[in-house]
């Protein structure tokens, strides 16, 4: 497997960790909706945490990057369940 390809994969694992992690603190279920929450939040928490200039502090990229997709996750399916 090339690195473009282990980059895609790993991107895909931590969002589907961060759906699920997103799911069990606001209530969801699927595993499309656990990866579909877990990516997308993975952009809006990166964005979300820019732009009000919070750092995490953690010293473990995979660890961070979890966190920030989760916070973002969790953001995403705020926002689907007050549009639904």
């Amino acid at each position: 497997m090339d690195k473009k390809t282990q980059q895609i994969v790993v991107f895909l694992l931590i969002g589907l960790v961060a759906g699920w992690l997103a799911s069990f603190i606001v209530q969801g279920g699927g595993l499309l909706q656990y990866l579909l929450s877990g990516v997308v939040g993975a952009f809006v928490g990166g964005f979300l945490l820019d732009m009000t200039g919070i750092k995490l502090g953690i010293k473990n990229p995979l660890l961070a990057q979890v966190i920030t997709a989760t916070i973002g996750a969790i953001v995403v399916v705020l926002v689907a369940r007050l549009i639904a």
